[in-house]
C-alpha cells in the first residue's frame, strides 16, 4: 500500500475530527467525579499543591524506594512531572478543581484521535483508512475509562505518537529539523513518563541506521539534532533534580529492575537490589519473566489491538516495513515490549506497558486496517468477494466491536473509579486533624481528606513502629487490599501492643472481609496515639 493519500484532507476535515473527539472527551470527563486510583490521585494532588503555593512537593509516601527522612518531600522522584504541571496550569486558569485538572487530558485525547486520522490516511492511502483509524482510537476499548482522568494516558499517548510520526517524517525527508522536532517531542514524552526515554533511543537508532540515500555525516547530524531537541526540553528538569535530589534523574526507578514481586515497591526497609535478585535463583527469575511475557501478550491482544486486530496489525507493519512512519512505530513497539517484559517485568505488566502503549494506538489502528485489507484482497481472489463491499463490512464491524469494548470498559470501571477510597472521608471525621497514618493509598487519603501518611508496608507489622517514629504516624488503616503480612491482624488472629483497634467501618454488606479497620499506633512509653 503506497504511502500518501491522493488528495490531502482539508483543514476543515481535521477540525471536524478534533471537534468530534473533543466532544467525546468531554463526555468521558463528565462521567468521572474524581481521579479514581493512585496514579491519577498523585498527579492531581501534586498539581493542586503546586498551584496553591506548596511547590513540587509530596506530603506522603506511596513507596519506600529512596524514602526521604521527613515529609513533605520533593515530588516526582519516581513518576515524571508533566501531567501535574499541565493540570496545575489548567487549575490556575479554571480553578483548583478536578474538572479543571481534566482539561489537558481531554485536549490530548482529541489530539491523539486527530493524529490517528492523519496517520491512517498516510499509511493506508485512503480516506476510509483514515476514518477507521480515527474511530478506533476514539473507541479505544480498555483505554476508554482512563483518557479523561488526571493520569498520563492521553498526554503521553499524544507526545509519544507525535514523536514517532515526526521521526518517520524526518527519516522520509532526510532533514535535520524533523529529527530535532522528534527529539523535542521525545523529551516531552519523557517529562510525562520515564518510559519516554525509549523514544529518544528509537530516534537515535533510526537517525544512525545505515541508509544508501544519506551519508554518515548526515546521519550523525540527524542524531545530534534529535539529542539536541531532547535536551532542550529535559535540561530544566535535570537541573531541578540536581538541586533537590543530587542526580539528573531519580535512581529509585531503576531499582524496580530487581523486584521479585510488585509489592517489593512497598517493602520497608527497601529490599530490591541486584544482590537479592540474583540470590533469588535463575529458575525464579525465568518464571517471573515468563509471567510478564504472558501478561504482556494479553495486553497486546486485548488492550492494545482491540482483541482481534493484533494479527492484522503485525501483518500491516510487515507490509509497511519500508515506510519510515511504520518503521519508527515498529521499533518503539518492539523495544517497549522487550523492556516491559524482560527488564522492568513487574512494573511493566502491572501497568507500565498499558500506559506507554497509548503512544502506539494510532499506528496499531492504521497498520491493522492495512493488514485487514490485505487479507480481504487475498480472500476475494478465492471466494469471489467484492473488495470494496467487504472492506466496508469488515471495517464497520471493527468499529462496532471497538465501540462495544469501550462501552463495556466504561460500565465495568467508571462506578469503581467514582467510588474509590471515599471511605477515607468517613474515617477522617473520627481522626485528629492533621494526623498522619499508614494506609493502602496515601494519595487517595490526601485527596479525600487532606491528611498525609505513608503506604502500608509489605513487611512485618513491627516495622510500623519504625515508620511511626520516622514520620510521626498516629493511625493505621487496614482494608481488603492490605499487604500479606497484615492478614492475621486483620482477621483477628494476632494482636500487637503498639496497635490498638479503635473502630471497624462496615461496608454495608453481610460479609466482614470487606470491612475497614482503624488502629491507633501506640508508641513505647506512651498511651496516646
Amino acid at each position: 500500500m503506497a504511502s500518501g493519500a491522493p488528495q490531502a484532507p482539508s483543514g476543515r476535515t481535521y477540525a471536524g475530527i478534533f471537534t468530534l473527539a473533543l466532544a467525546a472527551g468531554l463526555l468521558l470527563a463528565a462521567l468521572l467525579r474524581q481521579p479514581g486510583y493512585m496514579d491519577a490521585y498523585y498527579y492531581h494532588n501534586a498539581a493542586e499543591r503546586l498551584v496553591s503555593g506548596e511547590g513540587l512537593t509530596d506530603p506522603y509516601l506511596w513507596h519506600y524506594l529512596n524514602a526521604p527522612d521527613r515529609l513533605p518531600a520533593p515530588s516526582h522522584t519516581y513518576w515524571m512531572p508533566l501531567q501535574s504541571l499541565l493540570a496545575a496550569g489548567a487549575m490556575a486558569l479554571g480553578g483548583v478543581t478536578f474538572r479543571a485538572a481534566q482539561a489537558p487530558s481531554v485536549l490530548a485525547y482529541a489530539g491523539l484521535v486527530t493524529l490517528a486520522f492523519w496517520l491512517g490516511g498516510r499509511l493506508g492511502g485512503t480516506r476510509r483508512t483514515a476514518w477507521i483509524s480515527a474511530l478506533l482510537v476514539l473507541f479505544s476499548g480498555f483505554f476508554t475509562p482512563f483518557w479523561a482522568t488526571t493520569d498520563t494516558f492521553a498526554v503521553y499517548g499524544l507526545a509519544g505518537a507525535s514523536s514517532l510520526a515526526t521521526l518517520g517524517l524526518g527519516r522520509e525527508r532526510r532533514r535535520a529539523s524533523w529529527f530535532l522536532g522528534a527529539g523535542a517531542l521525545a523529551g516531552v514524552a519523557h517529562l510525562a513518563r520515564a518510559d519516554g526515554l525509549l523514544l529518544l533511543g528509537v530516534a537515535l537508532a533510526l537517525a544512525l541506521w545505515p541508509d544508501a540515500r544519506s551519508t554518515s555525516r548526515a546521519r550523525l547530524t540527524h542524531a545530534l539534532a534529535a539529542l539536541a531537541g531532547y535536551m532542550v526540553i529535559m535540561t530544566p528538569w535535570f537541573a531541578r533534580n540536581l538541586s533537590v535530589i543530587g542526580t539528573p534523574l531519580p535512581v529509585g526507578g531503576t531499582a524496580t529492575i530487581w523486584l521479585r514481586g510488585y509489592n517489593e515497591l512497598v517493602s520497608y526497609p527497601p529490599a530490591a537490589s541486584a544482590r537479592t535478585f540474583l540470590d533469588w535463583g535463575l529458575s525464579r527469575i525465568a518464571a517471573s519473566r515468563w509471567e510478564a511475557l504472558q501478561a504482556n501478550l494479553g495486553t497486546f491482544v486485548a488492550v492494545e489491538t482491540w482483541v482481534i486486530l493484533g494479527p492484522f496489525a503485525l501483518l500491516g507493519l510487515w507490509r509497511l516495513r519500508r515506510e519510515p512512519l511504520a518503521q519508527s512505530a515498529a521499533l518503539y513497539a518492539l523495544g517497549l515490549h522487550l523492556v516491559m517484559t524482560f527488564i522492568f517485568a513487574y512494573p511493566g505488566y502491572r501497568g507500565g506497558l498499558f500506559h506507554s502503549s497509548s503512544a502506539l494506538l494510532p499506528a496499531w489502528a492504521a497498520s491493522g486496517i492495512v493488514g485487514l485489507d490485505r487479507v480481504i484482497a487475498w480472500a476475494s481472489l478465492r471466494r469471489g468477494w467484492r473488495i470494496r463491499q467487504a472492506q466496508a463490512v469488515f471495517g464497520g464491524a471493527l468499529v462496532l466491536l471497538a465501540a462495544a469494548l469501550s462501552l463495556y470498559a466504561l460500565a465495568a470501571r467508571v462506578p469503581s473509579l467514582n467510588d474509590n477510597a471515599t471511605v477515607y472521608q468517613v474515617i477522617a471525621a473520627d481522626l485528629p486533624s492533621r494526623a498522619r497514618g499508614v494506609v493502602n493509598d496515601p494519595p487517595a487519603l490526601y485527596y479525600h481528606t487532606g491528611l498525609s501518611g505513608v503506604v502500608l508496608p509489605d513487611s512485618p507489622p513491627e516495622r510500623v513502629l519504625d515508620l511511626a517514629e520516622r514520620y510521626d504516624l498516629r493511625f493505621l488503616v487496614l482494608d481488603p487490599d492490605r499487604t500479606a503480612p497484615f492478614d492475621a491482624l486483620y482477621r483477628g488472629e494476632v494482636s500487637y501492643p503498639f496497635l490498638r483497634l479503635e473502630r471497624i467501618y462496615e461496608r454495608g454488606t453481610p460479609r466482614t472481609d470487606d470491612d475497614v479497620q482503624v488502629y491507633a499506633i501506640v508508641r513505647p512509653g506512651s498511651e496516646q496515639p
